[in-house]
C-alpha cells in the first residue's frame, strides 16, 4: 500500500494531519507521496477545499480531514 497526501504550503490543517500520520503506530511503514495541490489547476478544483487529504494508491479511496487517529488506522487497515 502506497498513499498519496495532497497538501500546499502554509496550511495549518495539513500540518496537524501529518503529525497525526507520522505519529499513529503503524505495523510496517507505508510509503507516503505528498502532492502540493498549488502546482495543478487540476488538483485545486479537485481538493482546494478539502486538502489536507490521504488517498489510498491500492483502493482509490480517500480520507478528507478532519480524521482521528482511529479513523486513519481503519484507513489504512
Amino acid at each position: 500500500m502506497e498513499l498519496t497526501f495532497y497538501t500546499t504550503s502554509q496550511c495549518h490543517l495539513c500540518e496537524l494531519a501529518e503529525a497525526l500520520l507520522v505519529n499513529t503506530p503503524m505495523p510496517e511503514p507505508v510509503p507516503v507521496d505528498a502532492v502540493d495541490i498549488a502546482q495543478s489547476e487540476q488538483l485545486v478544483k479537485l481538493y482546494g477545499t478539502r486538502i489536507p487529504v490521504l488517498r489510498r494508491n491500492d483502493t482509490s479511496e480517500e480520507l478528507d480531514w478532519p480524521f482521528t487517529r482511529d479513523q486513519l488506522i481503519n484507513f489504512l487497515r
